[in-house]
């Protein structure tokens, strides 16, 4: 299973919508995805939101507790972060979480991993953030664990960050989950993704997406690894409205640094886009979110209507 059009939900900022109708707006959100065209629904895995969509101290709903009622809720779409943050998840906990969405929703879940990087949010909970270096290391073991543990193994691991013994994992619907790493490293994140990811969801400027499809593609090679086993998406920010001048309105709510990687225009402007500077730079898919609209009625359809195109 891999992502062709995948939906991401990163903002729970709905204007005149109250708390207790939120959740409501979230799965209105993922219905709309699934009936017209999109294969994935993902959400972030933080705490707080970031500084590149809005203040911390705006709405965000923990992921793996959303992504459990979304399964209830959907039928078709796979389910997945984007992505995990490691640092504030044990390994083999982990592992069970992914594995249990599994089973609640049937075989659709994806395990989205990164090695975490806001570093506000764990000073604020207590966890450790540690060195850049520090980060890598610990997705990395975290990875020798998670990684058998979603095949039914019982490793046994004795590392520097973690410990675990026989770790056990029942039970499970499929002979394994997915693994999808995120990010744009190119000496780091691609390297672990070579050896461990079924999916790479690339995050860069779209001026700099076909060096990094280049590079991830030699990582794969220099391990022995055939680079068509490895999907990739692109992560992009979309602004669709029905005219140009209403796209221009919703694109200036964004923050200032998104406004310029944002994807914006009518459906037909945004589909020439994507197929250009992404499909046409090597990717095989795309992950997108709609921060300035995607909670309005209607919206995500008219996206998923258009951008399935990309695939007929």
């Amino acid at each position: 299973m891999s992502i062709k059009l995948g939906y991401q939900i990163p903002s729970f900022t709905y204007p005149g919508v109250p708390v207790t109708a939120l959740f409501d707006t979230v799965i209105a959100q993922a219905r709309e995805a699934e009936a017209s065209g999109f294969d994935t629904v993902l959400v972030m895995d933080h705490f707080y939101q970031l500084p590149g969509i809005n203040t911390p101290d705006n709405p965000m709903l923990e992921a793996y507790t959303t992504l459990g009622a979304l399964a209830t809720a959907t039928s078709t779409v796979q389910l997945s972060t984007l992505v995990t943050g490691n640092t504030y998840r044990n390994p083999p906990l982990l592992a069970k979480t992914v594995t249990t969405l599994d089973v609640i929703s049937k075989g659709r879940a994806l395990l989205g991993i990164g090695a975490g990087w806001f570093e506000q949010e764990h000073d604020d909970y207590g966890f450790e953030f540690g060195t850049f270096t520090d980060r890598f290391e610990r997705l990395e073991e975290a990875l020798t664990i998670i990684t058998p543990m979603l095949k039914g193994e019982e490793p046994t691991v004795d590392g520097k960050w973690y410990k675990v013994r026989g770790a056990m994992n029942n039970p499970r619907l499929r002979p394994t989950i997915p693994i999808m790493l995120g990010g744009s490293g190119e000496q780091k994140t691609f390297r672990l993704a070579a050896r461990f990811a079924d999916h790479m969801n690339i995050i860069c400027p779209r001026a700099e997406l076909g060096h990094k499809v280049a590079v991830l593609k030699q990582r794969c090679e220099e391990i022995g690894r055939d680079p068509a086993t490895l999907p990739t998406t692109w992560h992009a920010t979309v602004v669709m409205a029905e005219t140009e001048a209403e796209a221009g309105t919703l694109v200036a709510t964004l923050p200032e640094g998104r406004r310029a990687l944002a994807v914006a225009g009518t459906p037909e402007q945004v589909v020439e886009t994507l197929r250009r500077d992404a499909l046409g730079q090597g990717v095989d898919g795309i992950t997108l979110n709609m921060i300035p609209n995607g909670h309005v009625p209607g919206a995500v359809s008219m996206a998923g209507t258009a951008l399935k195109e990309l695939f007929a």
